[in-house]
């Protein structure tokens, strides 16, 4: 990455497995974001200037840091086992034209070491519109890339709010919403045997933490309004129904974790997992992403502050990134760079103990006066 949004460079390897850390607004979700990015630029309905428009224009994408070069740039390879060539190249520069057009810099498409891409071409220099838009997106350019395509068009991002999963209007004009808006919609919109399945798996693993839970399914309501039910065992002979709207933020949250993991192909990109989850359950985080990938292979991103999920003694130093912010930008790092860390876990710290006291914020102790 180059001059996007918190970061003026960034050049980092990333495993099937990542754990992102640093302290509030050092850019984590920024981080997520240029993945996302990409995504939304192959999505339906999507493209390059709506990825823009969508995040407010490139005055808001470019960071504040860039100085000499205006460019905002994206570089990705794709299927790249350590030490071997990328199967897929893609890199993206786009800046804005004196009218504040923003149009396509740089767009180019290597696949096995050879290029089948570089613009701009010379129809882009005969006919500069062209450049408004990415090779990428259009179906009937990009057919010999469209592998790549499909692979961006299937990274996915999640961060349920439940607020917005309880509120009965949630899914009017949203599609697709990363927060749950139409999170059950999504659900109703699954094959009902898939869904079926998907939900008994769900329901195992949420009688993990909600052991009264019996069952779970979807009903529509007279208005056609999608409700999740729970069934949970209780002194009555049928159990007791609940609905999204008793549900439990934690259970809500972990319910779209487990849908998530389950649900996709691509890159998975989360937020916080942790968020209204028991320690305990946190803990596990972990070792359920490393299950779901033995089975899948699908790499996994997340973003967290957590102590507890940190605690997993799985995790490698290879698969945690430093977020540390600057007067200068934002800087990546792999923690296995950071000498201090690795003498610490060689004395016997964990990772979170060693890790986390760097991405505390300087004299936070000073909260405590607060209002003193």
């Amino acid at each position: 990455m180059e001059n996007w949004r918190n970061f003026v460079r960034v050049e980092v390897p990333l495993q099937r497995r990542v754990f992102l850390v640093g302290p509030n607004a050092a850019g984590k979700s920024n981080f997520l974001d240029a993945f996302r990015f990409l995504g939304d630029i192959v999505a339906v309905g999507g493209g390059f200037q709506e990825a823009i428009d969508n995040r407010g224009g490139l005055s808001r994408i470019r960071s504040l840091s860039a100085r000499r070069y205006p460019e905002v740039r994206l570089h990705v390879a794709v299927g790249q086992p350590a030490g071997e060539q990328p199967v897929w190249e893609y890199e993206l520069a786009f800046s804005q034209d004196n009218r504040r057009i923003t149009r396509v810099a740089t767009e180019r498409v290597i696949h096995r070491g050879k290029q089948l891409l570089n613009r701009p071409d010379r129809q882009d220099e005969a006919d500069p519109a062209r450049l408004t838009q990415t090779h990428l997106e259009q179906v009937n350019v990009n057919r010999q890339y469209r592998e790549l395509a499909e692979f961006l068009s299937s990274v996915s991002y999640l961060h349920i709010v439940p607020q917005l999963v309880r509120d009965p209007d949630r899914s009017v004009g949203r599609r697709n919403d990363p927060f749950g808006g139409d999170f059950l919609e999504q659900l109703a919109g699954v094959p009902e045997r898939t869904r079926a399945a998907r939900l008994r798996r769900i329901t195992e693993a949420l009688q993990v933490a909600v052991p009264q839970l019996e069952e779970l399914g979807l009903e529509r309501d007279a208005r056609g309004t999608v409700h999740l039910i729970g069934r949970y065992s209780h002194w009555r002979k049928h159990g007791a129904r609940q609905d999204e709207a008793q549900f439990s933020d934690g259970t809500l949250r972990l319910l779209g974790l487990l849908w998530a993991v389950l649900a996709g192909r691509g890159p998975l990109l989360l937020e916080e997992p942790e968020l209204s989850l028991h320690p305990a359950v946190v803990r596990h985080i972990p070792t359920l992403f490393a299950n779901v990938q033995r089975s899948g292979g699908r790499q996994i991103v997340v973003s967290t502050h957590s102590r507890d999920l940190l605690a997993d003694e799985s995790i490698g130093l290879d698969e945690v990134l430093v977020l540390e912010p600057s007067r200068e930008g934002t800087t990546v790092h792999l923690a296995q760079e950071y000498e201090e860390v690795r003498m610490l876990l060689g004395g016997g710290l964990s990772l979170s103990d060693a890790l986390l006291p760097r991405t505390s914020p300087e004299h936070v102790e000073q909260l405590a006066l607060f209002a003193s």
